[in-house]
C-alpha cells in the first residue's frame, strides 16, 4: 500500500506547494483548510473543511483519515501572525488561538492516531521567531517558540512509551506568502516553492529540525547568542 499524507493549512502557501509536491511523489494525500475552493483542483484524493480554532476540528480531522484510509504522515501549515506594536488585544488572542491552540488541538489528535497504531511522522512548520522575543510581534514569537517546545516535548513523550512516531520541525525565515503582505517591507524572503521543496526534503531524510534557509540558519545561530541586556535594547 502506498504512503498516506494528510496537510492540514493546505489552501494556499506552503502548505498548498507541499501537498502537490507529495502528490507527485505518489504520496496518497488528504487535504484540509478553513477555505477549500482551491483545494478542489490539485488532485488530492481527499478534501476537508477544517477551522482549526473550531471545537469540533478534532472530530473533522478524525473524519479525514478514515476517508483517506490512515495516515503515515501528519503535516501542518496553519497560522496567522502579523506584527502588533501596538499590542492590540484582539490580535493577540486571535494569534494565540490558532497558533497555540489550534497546533495543540490539531497536533494532539495527530498524535494520539499515531500513538494509537505505534508510528508515524507529524511535520510541522513552526518559525525562526520561535528563536527570540520579537517586540513587533509578542504573541506571535512566544506562540512559536511554544510549538518548537510542544513538539520536543511529544518527542521526548513518543521515545519513552516506545513509539516510532517521528517529528520534523520546520522553522522558516520570511516566506513570500499571503501571511507577509502588506506595506512592511520584510527582509530575505523566500519563495514557497523553494521552501516547500527544502520541507519534503527533510520530510523524507527525517530531519528532526529544518531551518530554512541557510541564511536563517545563520542569522538563528547569531540571535541565540545576543545577551538578553543586548537584545532588549535592539529597536526592531
Amino acid at each position: 500500500m502506498g504512503k498516506k499524507a494528510i496537510v492540514v493549512g493546505a489552501s494556499s502557501g506552503i502548505g498548498l506547494e507541499v501537498a502537490k509536491i507529495l502528490i507527485e511523489q505518489g504520496w496518497t494525500v488528504g487535504v484540509a483548510a478553513r477555505r477549500t475552493e482551491l483545494l478542489q483542483s490539485i488532485g488530492a484524493d481527499a478534501v476537508k473543511r477544517i477551522d482549526v480554532t473550531a471545537d469540533n476540528a478534532s472530530e473533522a480531522l478524525r473524519q479525514l483519515i478514515d476517508e483517506l484510509g490512515g495516515m503515515d504522515l501528519f503535516f501542518y501549515a496553519s497560522g496567522i501572525g502579523k506584527q502588533n506594536r501596538e499590542l492590540t488585544e484582539d490580535i493577540e488572542l486571535a494569534t494565540v488561538q490558532t497558533n497555540a491552540v489550534g497546533f495543540t488541538r490539531m497536533i494532539g489528535e495527530a498524535y494520539r492516531f499515531f500513538a494509537n497504531q505505534r508510528s508515524g511522522h507529524i511535520a510541522a512548520i513552526t518559525s525562526i521567531a520561535g528563536t527570540k522575543g520579537l517586540g513587533p510581534a509578542p504573541a506571535y514569537s512566544a506562540t512559536k517558540a511554544m510549538q518548537n517546545v510542544y513538539l520536543q516535548a511529544l518527542e521526548q513523550q513518543a521515545y519513552s512509551r516506545g513509539l516510532n512516531i517521528r517529528f520534523t520541525d520546520i522553522r522558516p525565515g520570511f516566506v513570500d506568502t499571503a501571511l507577509l503582505s502588506g506595506d512592511f517591507h520584510y527582509p530575505m524572503m523566500l519563495r514557497p516553492e523553494k521552501v516547500a521543496r527544502e520541507i519534503v526534503y527533510a520530510i523524507n531524510h527525517r530531519q528532526h529540525i529544518r531551518i530554512i534557509d541557510w541564511k536563517y540558519r545563520i542569522l538563528t545561530a547569531v540571535w541565540r547568542r545576543v545577551p538578553r541586556w543586548i537584545w532588549r535594547r535592539l529597536k526592531l
